[in-house]
């Protein structure tokens, strides 16, 4: 054990936003229950590239008794876990992960009256989303919006062609969102899979167009909850090229 410089977290401000993850090159942080943990402290050089990288604030340098920084080890590590595999393929193939924009927000609703979100109303339209992000690329499996909640899974299309989206299916749920035919449908399924087990979600439906390619994202969906051995309630709602809910 020696006294040198490592991160520390303070959880408090932790919004389980995952930057610092991504910055750091000996993965020596994970999202463990919506927070941002040091894996072992010999993993972490202190030398802190992932400070930058933290919209709130919630890492500093601290000075403690610690064992000594293991670079074997955080290879060895790295390896196992196939870290540089995943490091290429998440900036590469999923750009824009450690974009601010993607930081978890929780947005506040009023309460008001059912009438106010059911009914169609064009004019004074009332959004229901409840957090941000949206997007299945962006949105980590373990977000603190996603625990509890009803999961609404959104075909791109859908957003647009069904006027009462907001008042028929988001009100009061969480929602990601993609399009199954110009997205990598494997990272679509892993991630899928991730927020099954690791978010704690209390059922799944699927709002999709009534288009062949649309249904794609109703099958990534079947075949996560298949996968994972999840009892999870599914659902699967159908929108019309124009505009009408078929079920």
């Amino acid at each position: 054990m020696v006294v040198r410089k490592i991160i520390k977290i303070d959880e408090d401000k932790c919004n389980g936003c995952g930057q610092c993850v991504d910055a750091c090159v000996e993965s020596a942080l994970k999202i463990v229950d919506g927070k941002a943990k040091v894996i072992k402290d010999s993993f972490c050089d202190g030398l802190g590239a992932c400070i930058g990288e933290c919209p709130e604030g919630a890492l500093t340098i601290v000075e403690r008794d610690v064992p000594e920084f293991d670079e074997e080890a955080v290879k060895e590590h790295m390896k196992k876990a196939g870290h540089e595999q995943m490091h290429h393929e998440h900036h590469h193939a999923h750009e824009g992960m450690s974009c601010p924009s993607a930081a978890p927000k929780i947005l506040k609703r009023e309460e008001r009256c059912e009438c106010e979100s059911t009914e169609m109303d064009h004019h004074n339209a009332i959004s229901e989303l409840e957090h941000w992000p949206i997007q299945i690329k962006l949105v980590q499996e373990n977000a603190p919006f996603l625990r509890g909640k009803d999961l609404i899974v959104l075909a791109d299309c859908a957003a647009v062609a069904y006027p009462n989206l907001h008042g028929r299916f988001l009100k009061g749920k969480a929602v990601v969102m993609g399009c199954p035919k110009f997205d990598d449908n494997e990272f679509y399924l892993k991630r899928l899979k991730e927020i099954i087990q690791n978010s704690g979600i209390k059922s799944i439906s699927v709002v999709n167009m009534e288009v062949p390619c649309c249904f794609g994202l109703h099958r990534l969906v079947q075949q996560a909850v298949e996968e994972t051995g999840s009892k999870i309630p599914y659902k699967q709602h159908v929108i019309a090229i124009a505009g009408e809910l078929l079920e």
